[in-house]
């Protein structure tokens, strides 16, 4: 049942023009198809693509464009690094669509809206070649973002409790959760043109990711419990930061996600891509076009 009392300033907060607090969007200037990047630079990337833009903002590392590309109506904006930016940008977009600004209360119509990721990902398994795509058809998030909801009967208790008995985990870190994607989303983008796994989301991109530089680390054998690890077919591939978030999220506010990633580390092996660049407006094509599809 929708509770129909007004949300107070401190919990719905608005900017002197109207829009929300961290996005600087107002409802209506975004589509119900949303393509999230990390970096503010990458909206651009994919705006380009545009025929026609209809709207722009930016705030902090919240930069959107919303336009139509052949004739479909799309929004893009960077979330920046790391899950707990997901959380800001999920709530803000979602009340966008689900709640009346003028009178602060719940809508009693929901609406549901679709994510796609477009990221950058490190993969973990030596058979995962640089340049390549893969698709989040699960995410296990090693941040503590869920933990904070209520409502999350979804998660997959099972592996996560396995993957803590694998890796012998530290109970001083978050507490480990799996979160599945769309399924028919997961399955529209299944072309030859990507491989599918499970992603790892860290809440760091140097010691969490298990990358030494100058700071010795807790479990310098991670990356290879992670990669060594599997549960009913299902391995971990790849290591990102938002896509846990994403998926959950997405599942606590009725919505769809996917999460694309193009492959630009292969951390078994030691490379990194000679074109990063090339790789991600490759995705971002790619994306676009199966976007039509839908």
């Amino acid at each position: 049942m929708i509770k129909l009392e007004k949300l107070a300033p401190s919990e719905l907060i608005l900017n002197d023009d109207g829009s929300i607090y961290h996005l600087a969007l107002k409802p209506g200037q975004i589509a119900d198809t949303i393509i999230t990047v990390g970096d503010p630079d990458r909206v651009t990337d994919v705006a380009k693509h545009f025929d026609k833009i209809e709207v722009e903002a930016h705030k902090r590392e919240f930069k959107t464009i919303t336009g139509t590309y052949k004739g479909k109506r799309l929004t893009v904006i960077s979330t920046g690094i790391g899950t707990d930016n997901i959380d800001i940008v999920f709530n803000e977009l979602d009340a966008l669509a689900n709640i009346d600004f003028e009178n602060r209360t719940i809508k009693m119509e929901h609406m549901p809206l679709t994510f796609i990721r477009i990221g950058t990902s490190g993969a973990i398994q030596p058979e995962i070649s640089v340049d390549s795509f893969l698709i989040s058809e699960a995410a296990v998030g090693f941040d503590s973002l869920l933990h904070f909801y209520a409502n999350t009967h979804f998660l997959d208790l099972p592996f996560s409790e396995a993957l803590k008995k694998h890796t012998n985990w530290c109970p001083q870190k978050s507490d480990p959760y799996m979160v599945t994607g769309d399924k028919a989303l997961i399955a529209h983008f299944n072309t030859k043109d990507f491989v599918t796994g499970v992603t790892a989301t860290n809440v760091g991109f140097y010691g969490p990711q298990g990358r030494i530089l100058r700071l010795g680390l807790q479990d310098d054998g991670l990356n290879d419990k992670l990669q060594s690890f599997k549960f009913q077919q299902q391995k971990i591939t790849n290591l990102e930061m938002e896509t846990s978030g994403i998926y959950g999220m997405a599942k606590l506010l009725g919505h769809s996600a996917i999460s694309l990633n193009a492959i630009l580390a292969n951390r078994a092996d030691g490379t990194f891509s000679d074109s990063p660049k090339k790789t991600v407006n490759l995705l971002i094509e790619k994306t676009l076009e199966q976007l039509l599809k839908l």
